[in-house]
């Protein structure tokens, strides 16, 4: 494996080159990925039927778990290999990799199956109306029950590729399937007249195109990268150290998406358009949270291997101006959403009473952006260096102990509004803790001489 320009990017890079180099590419797919996710809600919103709309929105949160499912052993085990390679301890890579992806599929079989099981109360749960159960129900059994282990695979082996510094390899197949998945979307809509069937089979058959897409890239790749996708190659000696950082992801995608969960299923009893509007809002807010995301996963392997090596000045770098980058695009989002949210929501469903909702949502949903992007942005940085105990209590915090009950006394309280004021609270609030634990992490590693 030649890894001398792996190595020089990790080791030697101006830092701002060094992050663009891993984080552009990963931006980039992030805003594809995000795109497509939006064309479902998109597109179907052009039916403006807001039973439909809100059948799929609803959906969506739980869809996302499987996201959680692909960083318990994707990320958990790029992190992983990151610190492996900083370490220079190669030789046991084949064996993290082999149980991220098999591991990994096997979690997600059963979840796919115990969902199609449990669907109907699962889809009550969530918040589904006797108007749009069955359009839910369609989506969910495309997506989670026939879709599920694709999609988990797709994103592990394109964590995995980060791990190594293969951004752009890694950022090209979730753009193939998010292209795709653009185009079949209108297709399978409009002149199949197939409706939400369409979107979900759009949606299921492009992340397994994605799949194709790595498979095609690691036979490539073959030579140049320490992973091994072989069964005999599969163990449970590196669970712990995989599901240390895996877990902190894990929660925090589960929380998130609980927490949405929990708002959709409030909304639903002012109606389904309020529930609607409420899912557009959150798909669209999830859109600044995406790049935040790319960006993470473009500094991860930077940190994580600096860590592991113990160039914690450069890791420290990173790390700053990563934030300060985040911080910027999230002023831009703000200014954005704000000025034009009546335009936007109305672009996803022309429907007047949903959109007019949507938008004065929007305008408050969209000041928590800059503040969600900062607590993100250093939990994920603390699962970089394997601290996944911190991370973990950060997401804990935000989305379990303080977000949740406050959604549920806000809306006793002060009634729909309060559901979206929850949030951008919430995150100010968490500021001060998220920052105490970092820096008390930081001020505990040992500096070593040789980067003092």
């Amino acid at each position: 494996m030649d890894t001398s320009s792996e190595a020089y990017i990790f080791e030697e890079m101006p830092i701002p080159r060094a992050v663009a180099k891993l984080a552009v590419p990963t931006v980039i797919s992030q805003v594809v990925t995000m795109i497509y996710n939006l064309a479902d809600t998109f597109f179907i919103g052009q039916l403006a039927n807001p039973a439909m709309s809100a059948g799929v929105s609803l959906v969506s949160p739980y869809f996302n778990l499987l996201t959680a499912l692909g960083n318990l052993f994707g990320l958990g085990g790029g992190s992983l290999i990151s610190r492996m390679l900083g370490s220079r301890d190669e030789g046991d890579v084949k064996y993290v990799s082999s149980f991220a992806l098999w591991g990994g599929m096997a979690a997600t079989l059963l979840f796919s199956v115990l969902t199609y099981i449990f669907r109907a109360p699962v889809l009550r749960f969530l918040g589904a109306l006797d108007e749009n159960m069955a359009y839910a129900e369609t989506y969910l059994n495309w997506v989670v029950v026939l879709g599920g282990v694709p999609t988990m695979v797709s994103l592990s082996l394109g964590n995995l590729l980060r791990s190594e510094g293969h951004a752009r390899e890694a950022s090209a197949g979730m753009m193939f399937g998010g292209i795709l998945n653009v185009i079949l979307d209108p297709i399978l809509i409009f002149p199949v007249h197939m409706d939400v069937a369409g979107a979900a089979i759009a949606t299921a058959f492009s992340n397994l195109a994605s799949v194709g897409f790595f498979a095609a890239v690691y036979i490539r790749l073959r030579g140049r990268t320490f992973m091994s996708f072989r069964l005999k190659c599969f163990t449970f000696r590196f669970t712990k150290q995989i599901f240390s950082v895996g877990i902190a992801s894990a929660i925090s995608t589960t929380l998130g998406n609980a927490a949405t969960m929990v708002m959709m299923n409030l909304a639903s009893a002012y109606g389904t358009v309020a529930e609607a509007a409420y899912g557009i809002v959150k798909r669209i807010d999830q859109f600044p949270l995406n790049v935040s995301m790319g960006l993470c996963q473009g500094f991860m392997p930077l940190i994580g291997y600096n860590y592991a090596s113990g160039n914690y000045k450069r890791m420290r770098g990173v790390a700053s101006f990563s934030w300060k980058v985040s911080i910027m695009i999230s002023a831009c989002f703000v200014a954005v959403f704000f000025a034009f949210a009546s335009p936007i929501v109305h672009r996803f469903i022309p429907d007047i009473e949903t959109s007019t909702m949507g938008a004065g949502f929007l305008r408050v949903a969209c000041l928590s952006v800059p503040l969600s992007a900062i607590n993100f942005m250093t939990s994920y940085a603390l699962q970089a260096m394997g601290k996944g105990a911190q991370s973990s209590l950060i997401t804990i915090c935000r989305q379990g102990v303080l977000y949740i009950p406050a959604m549920l006394i806000m809306d006793a309280v002060v009634g729909l509004d309060g559901l979206i004021w929850a949030q951008p609270i919430i995150e100010a609030l968490m500021l001060p803790i998220t920052f105490s634990i970092y820096f008390h992490t930081l001020r505990h590693l040992p500096q070593p001489a040789s980067h003092s």
